[in-house]
């Protein structure tokens, strides 16, 4: 079992995140807390890294904080870009995402698309493409 601590430090103080909770299961959730202030805090919920797919779970919900939540328009596109954002994050720790990460990358992009279709969306952005599920 690899120590991913020390990448779970670097993106807490990269990117200004508070963990809420550690959960059990492989889902996760990020959101902002926008203060009258000004103050802007940074919250997570995802599984505490442990294995290759906990940490790219856990990658995957910094990311949204990283790429940002109004930089997309669709849903389903931001799900992507945050995906790959986080793939590469693995690469560049020097874990390399294995059949299970792949294939959790794969299945969430097939919901996400499948979601978005479902709610009357027609156009997909060409990388998107792959994903439309084969009853659509």
């Amino acid at each position: 079992m690899s120590d991913f601590k020390p990448i779970v430090r670097l993106m807490k103080a990269r990117y200004h995140l508070r963990i809420r909770r550690w959960r059990r299961q492989m889902s996760g959730c990020a959101w902002s807390v926008h203060y009258a202030d000004g103050r802007v805090i940074n919250w997570i919920e995802a599984p505490r890294p442990k294995t290759p797919i906990s940490l790219a779970v856990f990658l995957h919900e910094v990311g949204h904080h990283a790429i940002g939540f109004e930089r997309y328009s669709l849903r389903c596109e931001e799900e992507y870009h945050v995906w790959v954002w986080a793939l590469k994050q693995m690469r560049q720790f020097g874990v390399e995402p294995n059949a299970a990460v792949l294939s959790r990358f794969e299945r969430s992009m097939r919901y996400a698309v499948g979601q978005a279709l479902r709610r009357g969306q027609t156009h997909l952005p060409p990388p998107l493409h792959r994903f439309i599920p084969a009853a659509a």
